[in-house]
């Protein structure tokens, strides 16, 4: 495994994190096999089973940062982190987990989820995270969404006592412009930002290069493009209504991205053939190569996945390589795909 070191947070953080999204839906990410085509409490009890054991699979293979949040399955991601970590040292892990997400039934569109960036709501979810975390501080404690009802102010204090009283150790913003990053660096220290990015998805990098010039380095997500760059989807996918992939990465799902994607995976595919090794490791390399990169979320739905994620870093990819890639990336104009604009409503 390599590692970057984080200039604000002065860490250094594995170039792969345990992303968890999908531990904590674990339905919803097509995670628990079913029987008859029904989902049964054995196929869920084997799916959770499974997934703390990829969590530890990947801290055995180097990784030392784990990402979740409280509106990953509204609690069912963090609990399972926190039975993960139970027999490894906790000072050896980091976690990174979120807040300002709160369950809103009257807004479907957003996931049933509305904004809470005030003081009190901070502390209420830094509580309920500590108790299914099973520890009593967070490495880096992100805010998940801009709160348009709270001032930032009242935000960067609740986090800046919650750093004194040494129950956060890092300050970061996740979904935040460049505007709104600079308003709450007026109040905190901004150690991390986490923003969508890959080969098929660059949308931020202009923000991720102008944070690494403060000091704020990137936990960026969606390495592997929702599947299509792991090699293992060559044909336009019909969707389960519960799949993620139907409404977070529908823009990415679509037929005229996806013709373009296929031309990119041939020369993913010349470049692992070389490599003797997956296409999903071309794209995790690719990625962490980025100096703007600063570690890599990637979910590990099984202890294979995990093992063989951590074998991206086993191998250089040259500049010929990189070069192929870049090229390829241009012509077919991949990678200004706006990912969340159906967020921005």
């Amino acid at each position: 495994m390599r590692y970057k070191h984080f200039t604000n947070a002065n860490e250094d953080v594995s170039l792969i994190s345990i992303g968890t999204w999908g531990t904590g839906e674990l339905e919803s990410f097509g995670l628990v096999e079913k029987e008859n085509g029904k989902v049964t409490t054995k196929g869920i009890m084997k799916a959770r089973e499974r997934a703390v054991e990829a969590i530890q699979a990947g801290l055995q293979g180097g990784i030392n940062l784990i990402d979740t949040a409280p509106c990953y399955g509204w609690g069912a991601s963090e609990r399972i982190v926190g039975e993960a970590i139970q027999d490894f040292d906790r000072d050896k892990i980091m976690i990174s987990t979120k807040f300002s997400l709160v369950p809103d039934m009257a807004r479907p569109e957003r996931g049933g989820a509305s904004s809470g960036g005030s003081y009190k709501n901070v502390m209420r979810e830094v509580s309920a995270s500590l108790r299914l975390l099973r520890t009593n501080y967070i490495d880096f404690y992100i805010m998940h969404y801009p709160d348009p009802y709270t001032d930032v102010a009242e935000t960067m204090s609740a986090l800046n006592v919650l750093k004194k009283r040494g129950v956060i150790r890092h300050i970061g913003l996740s979904n935040h412009s460049k505007e709104q990053i600079e308003r709450a660096m007026e109040w905190a220290q901004i150690d991390i930002i986490q923003p969508p990015f890959s080969m098929v998805d660059r949308e931020m990098e202009d923000l991720m290069r102008w944070a690494k010039s403060q000091g704020i380095d990137s936990l960026t997500y969606g390495t592997l493009g929702a599947g299509l760059l792991s090699g293992k989807v060559r044909e336009m996918p019909v969707f389960d209504p519960q799949d993620v992939r139907r409404g977070f990465y529908r823009n990415l799902y679509n037929e005229e991205n996806f013709a373009k994607f296929l031309k990119l995976l041939e020369v993913m595919d010349n470049i692992a053939a070389a490599h003797n090794c997956p296409v999903g490791q071309v794209a995790i390399n690719w990625t962490g190569e980025q100096d703007y990169v600063g570690t890599e979320l990637i979910g590990m739905g099984s202890p294979e996945h995990a093992r063989e994620n951590c074998k991206a870093f086993d191998w250089t990819m040259s500049e010929e390589e990189k070069a192929a890639i870049d090229r390829v990336l241009h012509e077919m104009g991949i990678g200004d795909i706006e990912l969340l604009d159906w967020m921005k409503r």
